[in-house]
């Protein structure tokens, strides 16, 4: 199989198929940071820095016979339809009908597999219509559908986040979603050789620490001595204060209304503001981290940026690039790749079967 990735981001999808042993010959991404990151870590892949609307026929004319080898994966901008945007969750957000040139580039090259991927708030956003209008499409063009929910921490992902696939075959081929593996990993597993860091500590590479890594660990450090990226904001003295009042697990509501008085209504605050993470439970959702306050579990600062990216499953040689916002923005949005390998292995096991029985 061959892989073409829309809306590619930083590269999660991508680099969970190629770990499936799906090799990715073409990439979009508009984003100019996230189109720099992935580049540099997969060099092989013709990527298209433009808007998704560009890709016409003639752009996409290398692969354009070539459907029964092809699989065409990828999310549209994904916060018009997260439960914590409310205001942007209808039909009246352009942003939310980005699927159309998803399906558009479908109908360009007629791959024999489709894997479209959202987060969970997709399905009930305006009743469903919008995974409904998806699904009635792919229908049209001959796919079979599968659609379900998984759970990364399922997976091997030391991360409690939910995403929504749909996956369409043109052949006709059975296909499963594929069982949790049976065993989960925590934020202990994922952080505990990396370095202690200050606030604001600002060094890209940091050699690794002294701690001995968890198993999960050592898969991502590979033969690495020290890793980039380990980068952490520089956050003002009045929220380290904060920080110093949170518990493991604990949150805003942890921190005295003294120090919260240039929050105008503190019961506004959703759980994640002020989040200490647990060092023996899987995270919560990595989305972003800098705007959310998430608290290291045991030192008065954020997740630095290769802690974040630890957690969402890339390995110490995935290199992000940009400014150190961007960079979190870059992993926040991420798919994590173990998740998408176990989605890409599932269809790889699915065609070969299917072949097979031809």
């Amino acid at each position: 199989m061959i892989g073409i990735d829309l809306f590619a981001g930083a590269g999660g999808m991508s680099l969970g198929a190629s770990m499936a042993g799906i090799p990715v010959e073409f990439a979009v991404e508009l984003d100019k940071h996230a189109a720099r990151t992935y580049a540099r870590n997969h060099p092989s892949t013709t990527l298209h820095i433009a808007d998704i609307r560009t890709v016409t026929k003639r752009v996409l004319r290398p692969w354009i016979d070539r459907g029964d080898d092809l699989i065409v994966f990828g999310g549209p901008p994904c916060q018009g339809f997260s439960w914590s945007n409310a205001r942007t969750r209808s039909t009246t957000n352009v942003a939310n009908w980005l699927f159309t040139e998803f399906l558009r580039v479908v109908k360009l090259v007629r791959p024999a597999w489709v894997v479209f991927e959202n987060v969970q708030g997709i399905v009930d956003t305006a009743e469903g219509v919008f995974v409904q209008e998806i699904s009635d499409q792919l229908d049209a063009l001959g796919y079979t559908i599968h659609s379900g929910r998984l759970n990364a921490s399922d997976y091997g992902v030391p991360q409690d986040r939910t995403r929504f696939f749909l996956v369409g075959s043109r052949d006709g081929s059975t296909f499963t979603f594929p069982s949790p593996i049976g065993e989960q990993f925590t934020v202990d597993d994922a952080i505990r050789d990396l370095p202690r860091l200050e606030n604001g500590h600002g060094q890209c590479w940091s050699k690794y620490g002294r701690a001995r890594p968890s198993d999960y660990g050592k898969r991502l450090r590979g033969r690495l001595e020290g890793c980039c990226n380990h980068l952490v904001t520089r956050n003002a003295d009045f929220v380290l204060k904060r920080y110093q009042y949170v518990p493991q697990g604990g949150n805003w509501e942890d921190i005295p209304k003294r120090l919260m008085k240039n929050y105008t209504d503190r019961s506004r605050c959703h759980t994640g503001i002020y989040h200490r993470l647990r060092l023996d439970e899987t995270s919560i959702v990595i989305g972003n981290f800098r705007k959310n306050m998430l608290i290291h579990p045991t030192q008065d600062r954020g997740l630095s940026v290769r802690e974040a990216a630890r957690i969402q499953s890339f390995p110490d040689s995935y290199t992000f690039c940009g400014s150190i916002g961007f960079q979190q923005q870059q992993v926040g949005n991420a798919v994590p790749p173990l998740l998408a390998k176990c989605v890409f292995l599932a269809i790889v096991r699915a065609a070969r079967k299917h072949n097979g029985a031809k």
